[in-house]
């Protein structure tokens, strides 16, 4: 499917929060889906994906939510990188996440290419953690958590209760992926998200891979894992088609 692309401002708090939008071509309305970036900002993995989704029929918008402390950086996959992303990820707070993803939210809502009710979200690393805490703050259809780090980890972003405290709220339909080798994320906090989303009676899946490790689906890392990237993909579209159509 042929796509456009283009770069948009959207207002959160006073400033002003940068993102990256990939649409089909013939500019129709369409249901939407926001890519949460990794910490290495909207770099040429994350424009991909969104690329990607966009080929498969939806308007999708990755937001720069490091826009308070390193706005605009893209980062690749070295140590020095991780040094630098990490230490912008060490000043997220959950009430700015929740605060740039109901901005994102409201972007879509008031684009004419856009069905504002058939929205979802999806995110990598601390993008899955912003899905999740996404899902469970807004009105967000579907969301496909990929390994996202601290979910279940107390205190949660900036000292607020922890994401998976927040986990009856979800009102839509969540999937979580993992890897079974991710030392980020160790099993205990998979079964702790599991039994929370079992417990609160939310639509879910939960899959984990066992010869994945954290970063499987980024195909510019070294832990890329192809067979449980393509599994997850398949899953996502599959839970995109059934909650946001085609």
């Amino acid at each position: 499917m042929e796509i456009r692309t283009e770069r948009v401002q959207i207002p959160v708090d006073g400033a002003s929060m940068g993102a990256y939008v990939a649409a089909p071509a013939d500019g129709g309305r369409r249901a939407a889906v926001i890519v949460f970036m990794e910490i290495f900002g909207i770099n040429s993995h994350i424009r991909d994906v969104t690329e990607r989704v966009a080929r498969e029929g939806y308007l999708a918008l990755a937001p720069d939510f490091f826009h308070r402390t390193g706005p605009g950086i893209e980062l690749g996959y070295d140590d020095a990188a991780m040094q630098e992303g990490l230490g912008h990820l060490m000043q997220l707070s959950a009430d700015g996440m929740v605060a740039d993803a109901r901005a994102a939210i409201a972007h879509l809502k008031g684009r004419p290419d856009v069905d504002g009710e058939r929205i979802g979200c999806m995110g990598f690393c601390i993008g899955g953690h912003m899905t999740y805490l996404t899902a469970c703050e807004t009105e967000v259809r579907a969301a496909a958590s990929y390994y996202g780090g601290g979910i279940a980890v107390e205190p949660g972003p900036g000292g607020a209760s922890s994401t998976v405290s927040r986990t009856p709220q979800i009102g839509g339909r969540i999937h979580c992926y993992f890897g079974a080798r991710d030392a980020l994320i160790p099993p205990e906090q998979v079964e702790t998200i599991r039994a929370a989303l079992a417990d609160a009676g939310i639509l879910h899946e939960v899959h984990v891979y066992d010869d994945a490790d954290h970063g499987f689906h980024c195909d510019q890392r070294a832990s890329y894992h192809e067979p449980s990237a393509r599994d997850a993909w398949d899953h996502t579209l599959r839970l995109f088609r059934e909650e946001l159509g085609g």
